[in-house]
């Protein structure tokens, strides 16, 4: 017998897998990438979480599908920001199913805890869902199931109901026992791990697709450095540290060109077809963010073209352009 289980690499997907391997069911757990996780990678502490149960880690990549199907378009809306939490629930549930037959799964499960979240783990929500990823009795919530209706998988006596778990609500000292009494070590703190909650990372997407249509390539534009739109329309990142300067470096995306300076300072993207005015801007607010102690004119490569000016503006000057 073999589940495929939803993993975000948090505590409560840790013991969703941990659960249901300890009565004997081979478990894959299953990342969904949507691209808009967190900036830092997860990808080690999701393995070492895996490896703790003894779940076999796969990652499966919708970033694409996630744009076109779910993002602009949910069913059920928004949370506080741009998150469509419960769309998004149900797409990850359904390409979990797509997988069932060519992983030889016969059923999914999830680390949710009914009423842990007001909005998205409410009964209502929980059952929306299933509707939309129509996997209406396949899905086992182990930490809720005592809470929850009974899935073919106890049903059928693949898995013993009375092992599951009754957790209801926000309290976590149930869940802190589980860890204890696995023995689990390096677990994450529960916290969002989305950055379509950030109310900040939300008004870079409002503003990017008002003035342009959203793609994979555009997803990492997003989430690294300074996001400045410029008097005339140009959209200017800024490097923040050596992180961002060698993912922003590393960025193939025809929307951009790169920004390059002999000086110590941050690695820069514009818009390939911002104007001279938005130009010369960004080459003075880029040397703004350049190490000081230089003088004199200083030229730049905005891709094959140069461009040469003085550092006379501040990085205050730029905080009026901040996204």
């Amino acid at each position: 017998m073999k589940a495929i289980a939803l993993f975000s690499g948090g505590l409560d997907s840790t013991l969703a897998m941990k659960l249901i391997i300890d009565q004997g069911i081979e478990v894959i757990a299953c990342n969904i990438n949507t691209g808009f996780g967190s900036t830092k990678d997860r990808l080690s502490h999701m393995k070492n979480m895996c490896e703790q149960v003894g779940a076999e880690f796969r990652s499966v990549d919708i970033r694409d599908e996630y744009i076109r199907e779910v993002l602009f378009t949910p069913k059920y809306g928004y949370g506080k920001n741009f998150n469509p939490c419960i769309d998004c629930h149900g797409k990850m549930f359904e390409v979990a199913k797509r997988k069932m037959e060519e992983w030889g799964a016969s059923f999914l499960i999830s680390g949710e805890v009914l009423g842990q979240r007001p909005m998205s783990q409410n009964s209502e929500s929980l059952q929306k869902v299933l509707n939309l990823s129509n996997c209406e009795g396949l899905l086992l919530r182990p930490l809720s199931a005592q809470a929850l209706e009974p899935t073919i998988p106890e049903l059928e006596g693949w898995v013993d109901r009375d092992k599951l778990e009754n957790i209801v609500g926000r309290n976590r000292d149930r869940q802190m026992e589980l860890a204890e009494s696995f023995g689990l070590k390096d677990y994450e703190a529960p916290g969002g791990g989305c950055l379509l909650t950030d109310e900040k990372f939300s008004n870079k997407i409002r503003d990017f697709i008002a003035h342009d249509t959203m793609s994979v390539e555009d997803i990492p534009t997003l989430k690294y450095g300074r996001q400045l739109r410029l008097p005339e329309g140009a959209k200017f990142i800024i490097g923040r540290n050596a992180e961002d300067n060698a993912v922003l470096e590393a960025i193939v995306n025809p929307k951009y060109v790169h920004i390059h300076t002999e000086l110590f300072g941050p690695h820069s993207l514009i818009s390939h077809n911002a104007s001279e005015t938005d130009k010369m801007l960004a080459a003075k607010l880029m040397l703004a963010y350049c190490k000081p102690g230089f003088e004199g004119e200083q030229t730049l490569m905005f891709g094959e073209e140069s461009l040469t000016t003085v550092s006379d503006l501040t990085r205050n000057d730029a905080a009026k352009y901040f996204i």
